[in-house]
């Protein structure tokens, strides 16, 4: 591919980058003085996040191990700006708030606040690579208001190179930023195991119901919760709080009830997805939901087979999965025949009272400070 080409990927990316922000290194408030420094970093924690990104992304592009042309270098940067920081950063920024709470109203360092965001970006790295891999595999239009990368013109499959080296990269930054850690080997084993179970529930969820072979009889409850925990609950809710635990010196083995918590969380998360897929205004939620026409192994659907009567089966299966607007509405319309409002606002009380009534028993305040922190941000929320 021609330099040229890199070259015109820049006018297809510049309202991207507006909305992401141009940042400056992070090392250039070096000069500052340590406390007000420090003050800098913490009042604004998101731009900090994001100057972190431009070290860590200047570190990738003058990586030793890869002799970079022109050409090469400038698509890898606009392949990175494109892909990684354009969603809500939860996951990344989530590190950096847990790892704070840890440490119990200690200020932190400028050292550990640059590696807790470098490792809060690591998990955004693992992030975009999923979704442009995912998109490729779901045949995707857009992503994030913006078409999906391999739809950019002149990239097309070299998007699946991209995600390798999108997975690549997390290593590299692991590798620079963490090789003298007395805990670099458990991070490296987090990030591969994490990687391998999200890898597995991408499988379950593909492998579920081939195209061509649409059967609502696969469907069931612990078929969703295994795609549910693997697919999303680890790497989203699970893995931020596991690289705060390791940078605060902890053993991940001894926080097994922490993780089971936070994969009960992340099942609970997408239970509220599915059900703000099909109920949720539109306007509110930011997108139209549209798990009945893609035949998804909603929790509404799973709990409307649980429920339905012979002959709302028969409709159930006669309407699910088809695009037409009037087989979705029938659909919806047995959905509310079935109270699953009433069904969803119950789970979502018993779902509360019980991530609560384990997250006060656990005898860390500092570990409960966490929790209480991640349910407080999906509770009852809208979008």
């Amino acid at each position: 591919m021609r330099l040229s080409s890199c070259r015109n990927l820049i006018k297809v990316v510049n309202l991207h980058l507006i909305r992401v922000g141009t940042v400056s290194s992070l090392y250039q408030s070096r000069q500052l003085s340590s406390s007000s420094h420090h003050r800098l970093l913490m009042a604004d924690l998101k731009s900090t996040f994001l100057n972190v990104y431009s070290t860590l992304k200047s570190d990738l592009l003058h990586d030793p191990s890869f002799e970079f042309t022109d050409e090469s270098r400038l698509w890898v940067e606009k392949m990175l700006d494109y892909n990684v920081p354009g969603g809500k950063l939860n996951r990344g920024l989530s590190v950096v708030d847990s790892f704070k709470l840890l440490k119990e109203g200690k200020d932190l360092t400028e050292e550990e606040i640059f590696l807790s965001c470098a490792l809060g970006w690591c998990i955004e790295w693992l992030q975009a690579y999923f979704l442009v891999l995912d998109d490729i595999m779901d045949n995707s239009v857009t992503r994030r208001g913006q078409p999906c990368w391999f739809r950019v013109p002149q990239v097309g499959m070299v998007a699946i190179n991209d995600g390798i080296l999108l997975r690549n990269h997390i290593h590299r930054i692991l590798k620079k930023h963490f090789r003298g850690k007395p805990f670099y080997v458990d991070l490296v084993d987090l990030f591969n195991e994490v990687e391998f179970q999200t890898a597995c529930g991408q499988m379950i969820d593909l492998i579920t119901t081939f195209e061509g072979e649409k059967d609502l009889a696969k469907y069931s409850l612990p078929i969703h919760r295994r795609i549910v925990q693997y697919k999303t609950a680890y790497y989203s809710f699970y893995l931020p709080v596991a690289c705060a635990l390791l940078m605060a010196g902890e053993n991940l083995e001894n926080h097994v009830d922490v993780k089971n918590v936070l994969v009960d969380m992340g099942i609970y998360f997408q239970v509220q997805d599915d059900y703000l897929d099909c109920f949720a205004d539109p306007e509110t939620l930011g997108k139209i939901g549209t798990d009945i026409e893609d035949f998804k192994c909603s929790w509404l659907v799973v709990k409307a087979l649980e429920r339905c009567s012979k002959e709302q089966t028969a409709i159930l299966y006669e309407n699910y999965g088809k695009p037409d607007p009037s087989n979705v509405a029938k659909v919806k319309e047995l959905y509310k025949e079935l109270d699953l409002e009433g069904v969803f606002k119950e789970y979502e009380s018993k779902s509360y009272e019980k991530l609560i009534g384990v997250i006060e028993a656990h005898q860390s305040k500092a570990i409960q400070a966490v929790l209480k922190s991640f349910l407080a941000k999906i509770y009852k929320r809208q979008k």
